[in-house]
């Protein structure tokens, strides 16, 4: 059976490499199914996590938007910030939560930049969820 080839990466350098059966992105017009020999396309990426299927196994990496790149026999995610779940410092994401949750009320009362506020939520809440926590 065909697989796709996958590259993760970030300005920091590379988060994931691997050979797999299906990935699984989040886009800015919704999810996103690639098997292989998928059309080529490019889509820009909202924070979500991109799901990595290989057999029975399901790897997450924590991604906080850029774009996907799509070949039929390969990926590229070219992201703002990736993860894995091994990696995310999960009482630093409880934090960053708790902060823009507090944020977000205040803003209500202030003058407090509401999308800047609710996007470090999604990330937070994002980065809890891939970590399985």
């Amino acid at each position: 059976m065909p697989t796709l080839h996958v590259n993760v990466v970030t300005p920091d350098g590379k988060v994931y490499e691997g050979d797999v059966d299906m990935v699984s992105v989040k886009t800015v017009e919704g999810e996103l199914g690639i098997l292989p020999r998928h059309i080529p396309l490019v889509a820009p990426l909202t924070v979500g996590a991109v799901r990595l299927k290989k057999g029975s196994t399901v790897d997450l990496v924590a991604v906080s938007g850029g774009f996907v790149e799509v070949r039929p026999d390969q990926v590229t995610i070219l992201a703002e910030a990736a993860e894995l779940p091994s990696d995310i410092d999960v009482e630093r994401a409880r934090s960053a939560k708790e902060r823009a949750e507090k944020r977000l009320q205040q803003a209500k009362q202030e003058n407090i930049d509401f999308k800047r506020a609710e996007l470090s939520l999604r990330r937070a809440t994002n980065r809890l969820d891939v970590a399985g926590r």
